[in-house]
């Protein structure tokens, strides 16, 4: 495990030897972008994700991006996007990261039109408003002021932007196998900033990592026959048991880097038992108290191992006969460095039952953390301090997966870097009434316009 003291430290000099930088985007200008994205229902099935990259393509050229420097392929009913601000060295380019798909909602649920964008309270209301169209609209503002301000970067800075990120990732990979080459990538959609209930900022999270996302298939089948011929096996029965067992196993806690340095400081902001299992836990990965803690808590139980639950369950074809078949959808979530198969291979040793098949996804990808670079760190810790001096930043993993997964997978070191402060009873991505504060944008814009002068220089 490497020692993050050097980075840390590295980090503070740097700041000392900040910059004072040009205006960031207008506020005006990324909150229309913004407005303009949500408009346009980037769900799957409608096709609509190639219309906002063109519109994005508009937004550049108008800025005085060319038609080379922007480039679009269709995929399917999707498409990817790539805009790149050329440097004045052939080093490794820069990439930012971020995904023109949202999930579906129905407006007959929504208090207002998902795909009408309202400004309402001091919120942009919208599907895709949080994820991810703020930080992707913000990310465009400031690729296009560079252009205006005549800014030119050492390093190319290159936005891609993916088109199925909410389901199948096939545009994120075609994105990482074409541009594996790069130093390494800023992501939009993780990490990010965490505003209290009082209105005071708590903490930044820095996602340098995130767990592999795998789905096994359980699968067990006999001949069946008439339900009044009962034999000595069922499949249904067979599928339960094995359901059971999983249900009840849990995988050994580890940690890494990004946990260990992270869980004090998300300790000491939390408190309370979760806050002492958290710090206990960081020192001591074997500490069982801790672990009980943590493991009973959804918000953390994510943070110190692999799990794996049942989410979907199929069997049998008539209400009269005995089951052919019987499958159920096994979700995991394994921490990083753990291989896909090893996970296969502890399901089938927990099952113990060689008629239950244990089926692998083969979409899975798995990919490590990645490691704390000091000038990432600084950076971060740079911008974010200009907006909230002193705020603690928090190396973090996130329990889900985004487009940083596939980066990772071949070799490019990614962070999930957001811009987005807000409140935690503001979040709704995924879910109704998805919203975006209007006053995060200034600061936003501010946060992504440094990071990009800073890290391309």
């Amino acid at each position: 495990m490497r020692n993050l003291t050097a980075p840390l430290a590295f980090a503070a000099a740097m700041l000392a030897a900040a910059p004072v930088h040009a205006k960031p985007a207008d506020t005006a200008t990324a909150k229309k972008i913004l407005m303009d994205s949500v408009a346009i229902p980037t769900v799957e099935g409608r096709g609509k994700v190639p219309e906002l990259a063109a519109y994005y393509a508009s937004v550049l050229k108008a800025a005085g991006y060319s038609d080379v420097d922007i480039e679009i392929t269709p995929i399917g009913e999707t498409a990817t996007f790539a805009a790149t601000l050329r440097g004045t060295t052939k080093a490794k380019p820069i990439l930012l990261l971020g995904h023109m798909d949202v999930v579906e909602a129905d407006p007959k649920d929504w208090t207002r039109d998902p795909f009408v964008p309202v400004e309402e309270n001091g919120y942009i209301f919208g599907r895709g408003s949080e994820d991810n169209k703020f930080d992707v609209a913000m990310m465009v503002a400031t690729m296009a002021q560079l252009k205006k301000d005549g800014f030119k970067p050492k390093r190319s800075i290159i936005l891609l932007l993916s088109g199925d990120e909410e389901t199948s990732m096939t545009t994120t990979r075609a994105l990482a196998a074409k541009y594996k080459d790069a130093e390494f990538a800023l992501n939009g959609d993780g990490g990010g900033g965490l505003i209290g209930e009082d209105g005071k900022a708590k903490y930044y999270g820095l996602q340098a990592g995130e767990k592999t996302y795998a789905d096994y298939v359980l699968e067990v089948t006999n001949p069946g026959g008439h339900s009044s011929r009962p034999g000595p096996v069922n499949a249904i029965v067979e599928l339960s048991e094995a359901l059971a067992k999983i249900g009840a196993y849990r995988f050994t806690p580890q940690q890494n880097e990004l946990t260990k340095v992270g869980m004090p400081i998300v300790a000491d902001q939390v408190g309370g038992d979760i806050g002492a299992a958290l710090k206990a836990f960081a020192a001591d990965p074997a500490d069982a108290k801790a672990i009980a803690t943590i493991r009973a808590d959804p918000e953390y139980v994510g943070q110190i191992g692999t799990t794996c639950v049942p989410t979907l369950v199929k069997g049998g074809h008539a209400e009269n006969a005995l089951p052919q078949r019987a499958t159920a959808n096994i979700n995991c979530r394994i921490f990083p460095g753990v291989g896909i198969e090893a996970v296969r291979a502890e399901l089938e040793k927990v099952i113990g039952d060689p008629a239950v098949k244990v089926n692998t996804d083969p979409d899975a990808t798995a990919s490590d953390a990645s490691p704390l670079r000091p000038d990432v760190v600084a950076a971060v810790t740079k911008t974010v301090h200009a907006r909230f001096p002193g705020l603690p930043i928090i190396p973090s993993m996130s329990a889900g997966a985004t487009d940083s997964l596939h980066f990772r997978a071949v070799g490019v070191p990614s962070y999930g870097v957001a811009g987005l402060f807000s409140k935690a009873s503001d979040s709704f991505a995924h879910g109704l009434n998805e919203r975006a504060p209007v006053a995060a944008i200034p600061g936003a814009l501010a946060h992504w316009d440094s990071l990009l002068r800073d890290l391309s220089k």
